[in-house]
């Protein structure tokens, strides 16, 4: 089998903070970790702000902030998410040298021009992990042809373990997004040492 490209992996944040994040969090980016999402629906202005507070700013350029997108005004973060309700903010958002993201749901989407953002996610590519229920939505034949005609990189969301990354990188994804199997894991740190083998 030909050797294939790099494939980037990016770390979601838990919805809800949990006892010792901030440290695991430190120590994921200590390791290497290049993006992590910072997705916390329902923190205030303030609780953002002292997240981002606790973590070391020569890696705050690592961070995708998901709400309170202001804040990129204050830190230097690497970039903004939109999921999809908010995508038409993007147009009145100062992009300057941020990366933009977004999130999709259906195939038809990536087909369609995107020029504000530099990626995005579709989901659920695979049976979620952390959202009971949340069931794999596409054919993998679909995928792979959707994927090549895709106007933006790629990355694949939903259920991404290290039992599937393989597949994730053979339909043509640009990266694989991870959550449910990181953070619920017993050994959070040498998964995530594992999937970050698996994708180098």
């Amino acid at each position: 089998m030909p050797h294939l490209p790099y494939m980037k992996l990016i770390l979601i944040t838990t919805p809800v903070p949990f006892a010792g994040e901030i440290p695991l969090v430190c120590q994921l980016l200590e390791l290497g970790l290049e993006t992590l999402h910072v997705r916390k629906p329902g923190f205030s202005y303030r609780e953002m702000r002292d997240y981002l507070n606790e973590i070391p700013l020569p890696y705050h350029r690592r961070l995708m902030l998901h709400s309170h997108h202001e804040l990129a005004q204050e830190y230097q973060v690497k970039g903004l998410h939109f999921p999809e309700a908010a995508r038409t903010g993007t147009a009145n958002m100062p992009k300057q040298q941020l990366l933009f993201s977004t999130s999709f749901h259906t195939l038809e989407e990536l087909q369609q021009p995107q020029p504000l953002f530099d990626y995005a996610f579709l989901s659920p590519i695979f049976n979620s992990i952390s959202k009971e229920g949340y069931q794999a939505a596409f054919a993998t034949a679909d995928l792979e042809h959707a994927l090549q005609c895709a106007k933006l990189p790629v990355v694949a969301l939903g259920g991404v373990s290290m039992d599937n990354l393989a597949v994730v990188r053979e339909m043509g994804f640009a990266g694989a997004a991870v959550l449910g199997a990181v953070w619920q894991a017993v050994e959070p740190v040498r998964v995530f040492e594992e999937l970050q083998r698996q994708t180098a």
